[in-house]
């Protein structure tokens, strides 16, 4: 098997190695391209092909300018809210670098008070670089998992009575887990439940629509301060893959992100997106 081999590279005698994007629609672009780059590259590891990917790092991000070193200004184009879950290096599966991204990480990316003050932070602070706000979840996400599992089981919830930390994380997710098994039901009948796939599905669907949530949420919660061409996106990641993903009508597969709802018909459209997908339909009828 050959190598690949991802590179972060500067020279110190340039001063300008990429420039940040204009606009809300080309860092999501850019990040949707990082990210193809990126599951493109570790493709050739199963097709046995040596390649190599080269990010390369403005010398100023590293505050390596001529004159002598100098702190770094940050400038990020987009901000990541994103899970603890250590398969899921954000910079990494976007091909960004450092300064690029301003990252979020904690488990089921939540929208926790200690959040909101971040995210409020960059978008007050950084927004002459700040294009976009992006919430990242991901496949098999375990938060998510144990939500479904309580949910389906709801004599698991009892251990954690005693446990607030982690009850505060769970409580939140259990709307949207409750959300999309009503939806699943909708879709595919009762006998859904019965399926070998449902727990799985159930799991997928939540963590898709939690991640959308969020990116309401954060929509709502910045709409009238930030900036006008500050726009909120999601997606999830998915591990098997290491591509994107986030259903949409007339798209089975719907890889890349996808723009924030904005309303409840929005959200009536992404829960029919979701039950319609390749990915949802195949984890509820495997043999199709």
């Amino acid at each position: 098997m050959d190598t690949v081999d991802i590179i972060y590279r500067f020279n110190p005698r340039e001063t300008a190695i990429r420039s940040s994007p204009s606009d809300s629609s080309a860092a999501l672009l850019r990040l949707e391209h990082g990210n193809k780059g990126f599951a493109a590259l570790v493709d050739h590891v199963k097709d046995q092909i040596g390649t190599q990917q080269i990010i390369p790092v403005d010398p100023r991000d590293l505050g390596l300018v001529a004159g002598g070193p100098q702190t770094a200004k940050q400038r990020p184009f987009a901000a990541v809210l994103g899970c603890s879950d250590a398969r899921v290096p954000i910079e990494l599966i976007f091909g960004e670098g450092p300064n690029d991204l301003f990252v979020i990480r904690v488990a089921g990316n939540g929208l926790g008070t200690e959040v909101l003050g971040s995210l409020k932070y960059a978008v007050e602070n950084l927004g002459g670089s700040l294009k976009l706000i992006v919430v990242l979840g991901h496949s098999g996400c375990g938060a998510l998992t144990t939500a479904v599992d309580m949910f389906l089981n709801p004599g698991d919830y009892l251990p954690l009575a005693a446990q607030h930390s982690l009850r505060s994380i769970l409580d939140r997710l259990l709307l949207v887990v409750q959300t999309s098994a009503k939806r699943l039901l909708a879709a595919f009948g009762p006998d859904v439940v019965l399926s070998p796939g449902y727990r799985k599905a159930l799991t997928e669907a939540s963590i898709v629509t939690n991640a959308a949530l969020a990116a309401y949420s954060i929509q709502q919660e910045f709409g009238g301060t930030a900036p006008a061409d500050l726009h909120t996106a999601y997606g999830v990641y998915l591990l098997e893959t290491r591509e994107v993903w986030a259903p949409r009508l007339g798209d089975m597969d719907g890889i890349g992100l996808a723009a924030a709802p904005h309303n409840l018909a929005g959200f009536v459209e992404l829960g029919e997106a979701i039950v319609q997908s390749r990915r949802i339909a195949s984890l509820i009828n495997p043999e199709n």
